[in-house]
């Protein structure tokens, strides 16, 4: 079993560039099959989602290329099973929006019930509305959704709750069902703004993406498409608050700033200086941050998916810190690993409220997911002496050549799969 084996101390220093985001290539890659000709996509993420992702597409008989690590052509018109098993839900959640892709181009769609990390309920409820709306018969049999449907028109929806997966899913069955659709109540996430160009590129009529209305205009078939994804706002977060924690000077180069307002804003509220370039943000923490509040909300509020990162941050900084979680119900499981460290933190319903400590003391911990297996891996490097971190799968599933990434700007991590690793990794270090 592979972990992570981390000396800290070291400020982190120096520049680190930003790959493709992993929530949009999942999405993008199922609406590449809509078309029956060859879509180029570039800029995904090589990281386990997304390799699994293109294993489901192939599995249902879609011709998949990888032409190098960042790219791949997808061909859907090979296509010729519309059941997607369980063995890919289970790895990977957003598999499912294979069901809202398969049911706009073919009308039919079989998805296992769908598994991913472990931070909490996140029902489906919302993209079995949208389905029905649009006129499929969904049912739950054996595991499965199964969904089809004579012939899909347009309707006007309104999502109960804003949900990011069921914005995606319905908006791909809408964009080949008969006449308009209004979506009213959506996700407006940087991630639902690329998908939908993306459909809009292959010959889709789809207009307000990034606003909480979408209006979406059928059409009978796509054609081919050459795109590159956007660049991964989680990760890039991850690094700002991996230079905060660690009091260094670290710049994120190809990313969109306007994507990290919320990101940035607190971490300017916590002492950080913050520098926007027109494709990199520059994060300098000097001395010991401040506690602030923090409460994540849908986007362009403060992201879910950047929690556990900030919670690590504050419970280095001076005061006394609350971070209040309004999407997922567990996603403080890290703050239990964070306190084998040295971590003050209470939780109590929805909230935690952190007691910034001088510093950690170097631990052997868990991740319980993958934002906050990264967030204890930045523990770990403002720690003092060994951390190891295990289950460093969930890791992996969302961050490129992440401790590559880290030694680069000083960081001293190894992937280790042995005891004779660790001791070899303890005497190097010293």
């Amino acid at each position: 079993m592979e972990q992570y084996i981390i000396k800290g101390g070291n400020p982190l220093v120096g520049e680190v560039e930003i790959g493709g985001a992993k929530n949009a290539a999942l999405a993008i890659l199922a609406a590449a099959i809509m078309t029956d000709e060859t879509v180029l996509v570039e800029n995904l993420p090589d990281v386990n989602d997304v390799n699994v992702m293109l294993e489901a597409i192939s599995g249902i008989g879609a011709m998949v290329q990888r032409i190098d690590r960042h790219t791949a052509k997808i061909n859907g018109s090979t296509i010729g099973d519309f059941n997607i098993e369980y063995d890919y839900i289970k790895k990977i959640r957003a598999s499912y929006y294979l069901l809202g892709a398969l049911l706009g181009k073919y009308r039919r769609a079989e998805v296992a019930l769908p598994g991913g990390c472990n931070i909490g309920s996140r029902p489906i409820d919302q993209h079995l509305k949208g389905f029905r709306a649009l006129g499929a018969d969904v049912d739950i049999e054996h595991g499965k959704i199964v969904a089809e449907a004579e012939n899909l028109h347009g309707t006007h929806i309104y999502f109960d709750v804003v949900s990011v997966g069921a914005t995606i899913n319905v908006m791909m069955a809408a964009a080949m069902a008969d006449s308009l659709t209004i979506m009213e109540n959506v996700a407006k996430e940087p991630h639902v703004v690329d998908v939908a160009n993306f459909l809009n590129s292959m010959g889709a009529n789809i207009r307000g993406a990034g606003t909480d209305v979408i209006r979406i205009r059928g059409v009978k078939k796509f054609h081919k498409t050459e795109y590159s994804i956007i660049p991964d706002q989680i990760e890039a977060g991850t690094f700002m608050f991996a230079a905060a924690a660690t009091k260094g000077d670290v710049t994120v180069l190809n990313v969109i700033p306007k994507h990290l307002d919320a990101t940035i804003s607190k971490l300017i509220d916590m002492g950080c200086e913050v520098e926007e370039f027109d494709d990199a943000v520059r994060v300098v923490a000097k001395g010991r941050l401040r506690s602030t509040q923090v409460k994540t909300l849908p986007y362009p509020g403060y992201p879910t998916d950047m929690q556990p990162q900030i919670g690590v941050t504050l419970a280095l900084a001076k005061g006394t810190s609350t971070i209040t979680e309004s999407i997922f119900e567990n996603r403080f499981k890290y703050l239990g690993e964070l306190a084998r460290m040295g971590a003050v933190t209470k939780v109590e319903g929805n909230s935690a409220t952190i007691e910034g400590v001088e510093k950690f003391s170097g631990a052997r911990v868990s991740a319980p997911d993958l934002r906050a297996g990264a967030a204890l891996c930045i523990a770990g490097l403002a720690a003092e002496g060994i951390t190891i971190v295990d289950d460093i799968v969930y890791i992996q599933r969302g961050y490129e050549r992440f401790e590559e990434k880290l030694r680069s700007l000083g960081g001293m991590i190894e992937k280790v799969s042995s005891e004779k690793e660790i001791q070899k990794f303890k005497l190097k270090v010293g």
